[in-house]
């Protein structure tokens, strides 16, 4: 059996929520904890949402010391599927695992709401380009993904930009952008929640597809 670490830091909430998602699709879902030294031997890791460390300085900054931090890191530099969602994109951009940085929201609120994504760009464990949009929600305050000129065009056109707002983004990305790869293609931060909607009694399914896509690489 498959098995996916999903990291717990202080004041994540939606670790649950992702090991459950895991479970779904017959894999075993392993929860670390973010004071651990020593990574399981897994197959995939997941940096969950929340508000780590209460995002204190700043989302994700305190969180990117954290004992298993590196150890993260290791799996990724090997080539080991990497997802970081909502505060878990947060996470992965200060620790400097994918591009850029999240800003606060254009209009300064906190957003919850459905959103309508594109997949694109390269594929990577957690994506297949193409398809029809995906409709997940997100729930986030710094959601704004921001890059610099040169680091904006090496990230399109080397096809690191993975998800992208259909219709605009509602908090103000640059070029629409919800979710980013490294340059290997194996790490990606998304902000909206596809484990939030891997159940219809929940909302929808569209967020299956993104774990569809790991089972894929998987087997």
């Amino acid at each position: 059996m498959r098995r996916v670490a999903v990291v717990t830091f202080p004041g994540s909430n939606c670790d649950a929520d992702a090991r459950h998602a895991v479970s779904l699709f017959g894999m075993e879902a392993v929860a670390v904890w973010h004071k651990d030294t020593v990574l399981p031997k897994v197959d995939a890791v997941i940096l969950p949402g929340g508000f780590s460390y209460g995002d204190y300085l700043r989302c994700g900054a305190i969180a990117r010391f954290s004992p298993i931090m590196p150890e993260v890191v290791k799996f990724a530099g090997n080539g080991g599927p990497v997802l970081g969602i909502c505060n878990g994109f947060q996470v992965l951009c200060e620790v400097g695992l994918v591009p850029g940085v999240l800003l606060r929201n254009s209009k300064l609120k906190f957003l919850c709401q459905d959103v309508d994504l594109r997949m694109e760009g390269k594929p990577t464990p957690w994506s297949k380009p193409g398809g029809a949009p995906i409709r997940i929600p997100i729930a986030h305050m710094e959601g704004h993904w921001y890059a610099d000129d040169a680091t904006l065009e090496r990230v399109e056109g080397e096809g690191q930009v993975i998800f992208r707002y259909v219709g605009g983004a509602p908090n103000g990305a640059t070029r629409d952008v919800a979710g980013v790869s490294n340059a290997a293609g194996n790490v990606v931060g998304l902000m909206p929640h596809p484990e939030r909607y891997v159940e219809a009694g929940v909302g929808g399914t569209d967020g299956r597809r993104v774990f569809e896509a790991l089972v894929e690489t998987l087997a």
